[in-house]
C-alpha cells in the first residue's frame, strides 16, 4: 500500500496539527533559515475504495501536484471507510479538516438539490465523447459551482465513472419487472423517486451497507457502476447483472471553499496545472475499468449479463420523464437553468 494512502485517520490528528503549528521545539534560528520548509499537506477523501475510479483520479492528481511543486505540496489519500461515510466526508471538507475529496450526487442532492440533475435517467448523451463535452461546458460548470459554493464547497471537476448497472436475482427488462423489487438506492430522495416511479420499492442505504443488506436479504437488488459492483463483490450475491444505460454515475471533486479562496497564486496555479487534461485521463480509466471488470464478472461465472435493447430502454425513459418535473420542484430556478442547459447540450451532441 502506498505509504500516504491511509486506511484510518491518524490518531489525534487535529491535536497533532495544532501542536505542530504552535511547537517551539528545535532551534528557532535554524527553523528561520531552513532551505527545506515542511511540505504542505492536502488531505483527499474518497467515496470509493483503493483501486477504484476515484482512487485513480486521486493518485494521478497526487503524482502531478507533487511533481509540479517539487514535493512542496503532498497529498494524503483516504479511501472510503477510513474516516467516515460519504456524508461525513463531505462534512469534513466543509469544516476544513479535509481539503479535497469526492462528493457524489447520491447523497449531495440532499443538501444541494441542484446536484440531483446527475440522478435523472436518460438525460446525458449515450456517446462517451459527447458526454465529456457536456460535462466540460463552462456555462453549465458555472451554474453548478454557484450551487456548490452555497454549501461551502468549491466544485473543481465533474468526473464520469460509467453507466450504472443493476443487479438482482431475476431479469429486469421492463418497468413492470421491477414491481415489488426492494431496490437499494442512494440516500438522496430523488434517486429513490426514480426507482419508485419504475415500480420498485426503494430502500435508501449508504454504499458501505449494500453488501450486508444483500447478504441478509434486506434488499433484492442494487445499482452501481460495473467496476464498483465487481470490486465490492455485489455480483457474487446476485444472479443477474442488467445494463439499462439509464443513469451515468458522475461524482464531483470538491475542495473546502475557504481553503480554495485562501490559496496563494503559486498554489492555485499548481492546482489548476495538475487538473489539466484530467477529464480525458479519467474517462479513459473508467472505460477501461468498467470493461475489464465486466469481463472478470463474466469469467467468474454465476452471473447472467443482460443488456436492454432500445425498445426496452424507451419504456424506462418514458416512465421516468415525470422525475424531471420533480427535480425542477426541488431545485428551483437554478435547477431549471441547469436542466435546460444539459438538455440543450445533449441534443446538440447527440
Amino acid at each position: 500500500m502506498n505509504p500516504r494512502t491511509h486506511r484510518a485517520f491518524p490518531p489525534l490528528l487535529a491535536a497533532t496539527l495544532l501542536l505542530g503549528a504552535c511547537s517551539d521545539s528545535g532551534d528557532p534560528v535554524s527553523q528561520l533559515i531552513s532551505d527545506d520548509p515542511e511540505p504542505v499537506i492536502w488531505r483527499f477523501a474518497l467515496e470509493e475504495i483503493a483501486g477504484s475510479v476515484q482512487d485513480a483520479w486521486a493518485q494521478e492528481f497526487r503524482r502531478r501536484i507533487e511533481a509540479i511543486s517539487d514535493g512542496e505540496v503532498q497529498v494524503e489519500i483516504y479511501p472510503y471507510g477510513s474516516i467516515g461515510t460519504s456524508p461525513e466526508l463531505t462534512g469534513l471538507i466543509q469544516e476544513g479538516r479535509v481539503q479535497l475529496g469526492f462528493a457524489a450526487p447520491g447523497h449531495l442532492a440532499s443538501t444541494i438539490p441542484e446536484a440531483g440533475v446527475f440522478l435523472l435517467p436518460y438525460l446525458f448523451p449515450d456517446d462517451d465523447e459527447a458526454n465529456l463535452s457536456v460535462l466540460a461546458d463552462e456555462e453549465l460548470s458555472g451554474m453548478l459551482r454557484s450551487a456548490w459554493q452555497r454549501q461551502g464547497l468549491q466544485l473543481l471537476e465533474s468526473v464520469p465513472e460509467g453507466w450504472m448497472a443493476w443487479t438482482a436475482d431475476r431479469s429486469l427488462r421492463l418497468p413492470e419487472d421491477l414491481q415489488g423489487v426492494r431496490m437499494r438506492t442512494m440516500t438522496a430522495s430523488l434517486h429513490a423517486e426514480v426507482f419508485g416511479i419504475w415500480g420498485a420499492e426503494p430502500v435508501p442505504l449508504p454504499y458501505g451497507e449494500v453488501y450486508s443488506a444483500l447478504q441478509e436479504q434486506q434488499i433484492d437488488g442494487q445499482s452501481n457502476p460495473v467496476f464498483a459492483i465487481q470490486e465490492m463483490k455485489f455480483h457474487e450475491l446476485q444472479s443477474v447483472l442488467i445494463q439499462p444505460r439509464a443513469i451515468r454515475f458522475v461524482a464531483t471533486v470538491v475542495g473546502n471553499a475557504e481553503w480554495y479562496e485562501g490559496l496563494d497564486d503559486r498554489h492555485r496555479r499548481w492546482l489548476e496545472e495538475a487538473r489539466e487534461g484530467m477529464p480525458r485521463f479519467i474517462d479513459e480509466v473508467q472505460r477501461k475499468y468498467n470493461a475489464s471488470r465486466l469481463e472478470l464478472i463474466r469469467e467468474t461465472g454465476g452471473t447472467r449479463i443482460e443488456v436492454l435493447d432500445e425498445s426496452e430502454r424507451a419504456r424506462f425513459r418514458e416512465a421516468s420523464l415525470p422525475v424531471r418535473d420533480r427535480y425542477r420542484e426541488l431545485a428551483g430556478d437554478r435547477g431549471d437553468e441547469i436542466l435546460d442547459r444539459i438538455l440543450t447540450l445533449s441534443r446538440a451532441d447527440g
